[in-house]
């Protein structure tokens, strides 16, 4: 039977009470949740077996002589011996021991850091592993004064819980609570976020509660994590409304309030939501985002939650007293798609509801292209009227991971169109009252692909990846599909930092757009008016009484469009046929 809003509520109620290994004045306290074993040993590395006590809320636990740096395995009902489910580290991989970590061990000193209102955000998405050389977060801390000169505000990195092998998006993780290893562990992590918060940058993390990966997933054996009644595109679904689902939603809310507590991460971003199924009375996605803000709220900070979804469901950023779901903010795709069709003339896949201009137009007034209209690549309408959300709501792009990534060869724009055409999209993108995103490496016109890349052990799990990325490209007719298991695939994807110093006038246009957002879209009224004139967009924003004005030119309309009256030039490009005018009325200084 689905769990009640009260029984639900009631299980969630603890703050950061999520099991695992807690370090005490005397010994280590071990915890794990595991209703369907019969019995349950803790194994240390040194050989010590010790039968951990079943109590009636479905946890096992023990209090041992250990401390941290210790290694351990939990033993189900004498099967072979696996992590806890609630590692903070494996040091060995998803399959090795469980590492003891000290959470109150690491030194904050962000005490004075209060967060930033996503109203603020200018986002810059990176993968840790590719950002830089070394891949670690030590080293994306090297590029913190790089991203604040930009104009950045707010970091998004890409998952980072423990998954197999040394290379991954970090959508295949499998262990919730244990940063990856190879990245630099739970005490790399807080020195990136300490070092962002510290030179002003927020920090929001990418987390995954839709599915788990498959190599090294062993919470069936502790309790009924996965529900046969419904699939993701990548495996079973997680059980969040089904019998036994209320310890099930524990473990990912305690997860999420983990992430923002224990790590002082400043907000998460909800991996593809569109693929929970909870028919619950308090969806999860809901839950998570209340028991977020109850956190932020209790410590003084700002905490966002910003959900992925290519619905267009207006309901979750409509205000909970409109009857939505409050999150701050979604990933808002037509955007990216109307502009990228227009750009490159791709038609083909989820690109063939678009392409025309007037959907430019719409996504920046409006957000959302699609509102319930028939949409042909799922046969069926998609999307809803988005009354009541306000635009700064929609998280766009020109690129990201997944519009990148998700190519066969996971081309950028640079070798797609010219650099005119990717000025006047970073313009309109960055000028926009929505909130943009910059995909790492966009902004000084990277070269180097960003390619799907894993690194299972599980043979046939490698086969089972590299066909079926081959198919999943077949209705795109693209035939050149890079092996995701091959190591050149990941190292194909790597920035090529020294690029930026061979080419300074990139960065310099992404500079000044967002030098130029920040003092005149930035603290008024986020609105605006677009719209198709010949042609070309004219965006003003806010609509009324405009504080500044984009004049986008296209090679396949007549005549640029004038400067009216009143208004002057601050910016400008004309290059391949496209020309970009950012104007300001004439009273504003620059």
């Amino acid at each position: 039977m689905p769990a009640s809003r009260l029984t639900i509520g009631m299980q969630t109620a603890m703050k950061l009470d999520m099991g695992g290994a807690r370090v005490r004045d005397r010994g280590v306290e071990f915890r794990v949740w595991a209703p369907l074993a019969r019995e349950l040993v803790l194994r240390f590395e040194d050989g010590r077996a010790l039968p951990m006590e079943r109590q009636q809320d479905g946890n096992f636990a023990i209090i041992a002589e250990a401390r941290a740096g210790d290694r351990y395995f939990f033993q189900v009902d004498g099967n072979r011996p696996v992590p806890d489910p609630v590692s903070r580290l494996l040091p060995e991989g998803v399959h090795g021991p469980t590492e003891i970590v000290d959470p109150n061990a690491f030194p904050w000193r962000d005490q004075a850091w209060r967060g930033l209102p996503l109203a603020d955000y200018i986002i810059y998405e990176l993968h840790v592993g590719t950002f830089t050389p070394q891949g670690t977060f030590d080293a994306v801390i090297e590029h913190l004064d790089y991203l604040k000169k930009l104009g950045i505000t707010a970091i998004e990195i890409m998952p980072v819980a423990a998954f197999p092998g040394g290379r991954n998006w970090g959508y295949d993780g499998v262990s919730l609570y244990a940063v990856q290893a190879s990245y630099g562990g739970p005490a790399g992590l807080k020195r990136l976020v300490a070092a962002a918060h510290a030179a002003g940058l927020a920090i929001i993390l990418d987390v995954v509660y839709n599915h788990l990966g498959n190599e090294g997933n062993y919470l069936r054996m502790f309790g009924s994590y996965f529900t046969p009644r419904n699939h993701t595109p990548w495996g079973e679904a997680i059980n969040y409304d089904g019998e036994g689902c209320e310890g099930v939603r524990n473990f990912v809310i305690q997860n999420a309030l983990y992430w923002v507590g224990e790590y002082h991460l400043d907000g998460l971003r909800l991996d593809a939501i569109q693929t929970i199924r909870d028919d619950s009375p308090y969806h999860i996605v809901e839950e998570i985002r209340d028991r977020v803000k109850a956190l932020a709220a209790e410590t003084g900070r700002e905490a966002c939650v910003i959900a992925e979804t290519d619905e267009n469901d207006a309901r979750l950023v409509r205000p909970k007293q409109l009857g939505g779901f409050g999150l701050d903010a979604v990933w808002s795709d037509d955007f990216h798609h109307a502009i990228h069709t227009v750009l490159t003339g791709e038609r083909e896949g989820y690109y063939q509801d678009f392409g025309d201009k007037r959907q430019i137009v719409q996504a920046l007034n409006e957000g959302f292209v699609f509102q319930g209209e028939p949409f042909k690549f799922w046969n069926a309408r998609r999307g809803t009227k988005p009354e009541g959300v306000p635009l700064p709501a929609h998280v766009i792009c020109i690129q990201n991971h997944d519009q990148v990534g998700n190519r066969a060869r996971g081309e950028r724009l640079r070798p797609l169109v010219s650099r005119g055409a990717r000025r006047l999209a970073a313009a309109l993108l960055l000028l926009a009252p929505e909130t943009p995103l910059i995909f790492m490496g966009e902004e000084y016109d990277e070269d180097a692909p960003f390619q799907f890349f894993t690194d299972y052990g599980d043979p046939a799990l490698q086969t089972a990846v590299s066909e079926g990325r081959r198919h999943e490209f077949k209705q795109f007719r693209w035939t050149e599909v890079p092996d995701p298991q091959d190591p050149e695939t990941f190292a194909r994807s790597r920035l090529h930092w020294a690029m930026i110093e061979e080419d300074n006038a990139t960065p310099r246009w992404y500079r000044s757009l967002i030098a130029l957002r920040r003092q005149y879209v930035w603290g008024g009224e986020r609105t605006c008016w677009a719209e198709l004139c010949e042609g070309n967009i004219r965006l003003q924003v806010p609509r009324e009484h405009p504080r500044i004005m984009v004049l986008a030119g296209f090679p396949d309309s007549p005549e640029a469009l004038p400067i009216p009256p009143h208004w002057r030039e601050v910016l400008g490009n004309e290059e391949d046929g496209y020309s970009v005018r950012v104007l300001v009325p004439s009273e504003f200084g620059i």
